[in-house]
């Protein structure tokens, strides 16, 4: 089973965001080629992060928790994430509003323009 391991030093942020980016309404992606080796061979490395702009923690959770799930739903398909990229994913606050499966096409069609 693939678990998330979330990024952990200023460094590998940094490192992430420089490379490649893709926006979407609800979510922004940014992804670097695995520069920094995972503690397990099978986890994923991706960390999510939320501003502080968006609304108090309880709407900042429910949206980091809806983003994790859809991620969790693409890893139990086969080549619907790449795990040779390190990812962070920036939450917005028009996930807040929205339901899963309208946001899941779009999480999609971004981890395919990655690839």
């Amino acid at each position: 089973m693939v678990k998330l391991e979330s990024l952990k030093k200023s460094i590998q942020f940094k490192k992430t965001l420089k490379e490649k980016k893709i926006h979407s309404e609800y979510f922004s992606i940014f992804a670097a080629k695995n520069f920094y080796k995972p503690q397990n061979k099978n986890n994923l490395l991706i960390s999510f992060v939320m501003k502080k702009k968006i609304g108090n923690a309880v709407k900042r959770n429910k949206i980091r928790r809806k983003l994790k799930a859809i991620v969790h739903k693409l890893l139990k398909k086969r080549g619907a994430i790449n795990r040779d990229y390190t990812y962070i994913v920036f939450g917005k606050s028009n996930a807040y509003k929205e339901k899963q499966n309208i946001i899941m096409p779009e999480m999609i069609k971004c981890f395919n323009k990655i690839k």
